[in-house]
């Protein structure tokens, strides 16, 4: 039982990453520099937030007028809901303020709204935020903060990373335009990458690589590389994979990706995987060849093509068609030119390893490679799971009329 408390505890203190304001304004200036008026005369939902110090609200709050916002609205999570309960003390703006209230201080949700000057001062920023307790705790599942949802054109914010799947589905439900950050993991999932795929959804262009540093809660436990304490005692960690998720529009979506031909690829690659082959590798049961990294997307083959997930940091919807991958499939679109009766015969050395049924350890190697790159087989014969996850791609080409 301690060992499970610690797991959770470990679990839901993930959740408590906090936006850096640098990499907000970098990424919405992306969709600005396309579309100088996309937050005009827009109302934006801040959800999952911190309003009295969060970085989406300050952002969005001190370029209210620059922007042109009909209006901001930010919401909190009640402290006593969240599954990470760390310390909490109110803040003196709360606790000053004659609506404070010592029992909703944590047990109910804030929203902050933003609309017109306030203070006479003759602009709208964020001296001019009302705010006031939510009837409930400020989940964004409940009715109270959907009413919210369903009255808003944009939806920002950084929701906790264990309840993506949901959060992105809640905004779909609603059919609205949003730009949120999670894990890049959340690509393959069965009811993100079919978004992806129908270019319902993309990635963001500011983040494309490495990692980005979050604020994290006082008493979280700093135990990794890549952490830090600034001269205020506030602590930071690096976190890696992570990208924005949009329906928003921006300018690197539409620029196609320079390559080369798959003749010059062999030639003059960087990458030794490539570099000096006579061909590329082909899948041993689909009519498709690997492609192991973007830059090496051959310019001039029509065929089907076995990309990283990487590489829809620079898809262009124009350039290519995404027909499948390996763990949600595409046999539709890419018949099987093999299937296995005996599925223990995918291992090329024979050895077999997992149980007779469902998914299993069992490798379908590439063909004529050393064996390393494993892509898992279910009872049915098929690919289901790469340990190189692939994104199945075709160039688009434009048909003479």
């Amino acid at each position: 039982m301690p060992n499970e408390n610690l797991s959770e505890a470990k679990k839901a203190k993930k959740d408590e990453f906090y936006t850096q304001y640098n990499v907000i304004e970098k990424e919405m200036n992306a969709y600005l520099e396309y579309d100088p008026d996309v937050f005009r005369g827009k109302t934006i939902l801040l959800p999952c937030d911190d309003p009295e110090w969060s970085n989406f609200t300050k952002y969005f709050a001190q370029n209210f007028d620059r922007f042109g916002l009909k209006q901001l609205i930010s919401t909190s999570f009640a402290a006593e809901s969240k599954n990470y309960k760390g310390f909490y003390q109110p803040t003196l703006f709360e606790k000053n303020d004659p609506k404070y209230d010592q029992n909703k201080s944590t047990r109910n949700g804030k929203i902050f709204t933003l609309t017109c000057d306030r203070t006479g001062d003759l602009k709208v920023n964020v001296d001019d935020l009302e705010w006031h307790y939510l009837q409930g705790d400020g989940d964004f599942r409940s009715e109270e903060v959907k009413r919210l949802r369903d009255e808003s054109d944009i939806i920002i914010t950084n929701p906790p990373f264990s309840m993506f799947r949901e959060f992105l589905a809640w905004i779909m439900e609603a059919d609205k335009q949003f730009s949120i950050i999670g894990n890049m993991n959340a690509l393959t999932y069965k009811d993100v990458f079919p978004l992806i795929k129908e270019n319902k959804i993309w990635l963001g262009p500011s983040i494309t690589s490495g990692d980005r540093e979050f604020q994290v809660p006082d008493d979280y436990p700093i135990n990794a590389a890549g952490w830090r304490i600034d001269d205020q005692g506030r602590k930071f960690l690096r976190i890696k994979g992570v990208r924005w998720f949009t329906n928003l529009d921006h300018g690197r979506r539409h620029q196609p990706l320079p390559l080369m031909t798959m003749s010059d690829n062999l030639k003059f690659s960087k990458h030794k995987e490539i570099k000096g082959k006579t061909s590329y590798d082909r899948y041993d049961n689909y009519d498709a060849i690997e492609v192991p990294f973007t830059d090496a997307i051959p310019s001039d083959y029509d065929g089907v093509m076995g990309v990283p997930i990487s590489f829809l940091d620079k898809y262009s919807p124009e350039q290519f068609e995404i027909l499948g991958a390996t763990q949600r499939g595409c046999h539709d679109e890419v018949p099987d030119t093999r299937k296995y009766d005996d599925y223990w015969e995918v291992r090329q050395s024979g050895k077999k390893t997992g149980s007779s049924g469902g998914k299993t350890n069992e490798n379908a190697n590439l063909l004529g490679n050393d064996g390393k790159k494993n892509y898992f087989i279910n009872k049915d014969g098929r690919v289901i799971q790469s340990a190189y996850q692939r994104i199945f791609i075709k160039h688009r080409r434009e048909t003479s009329k």
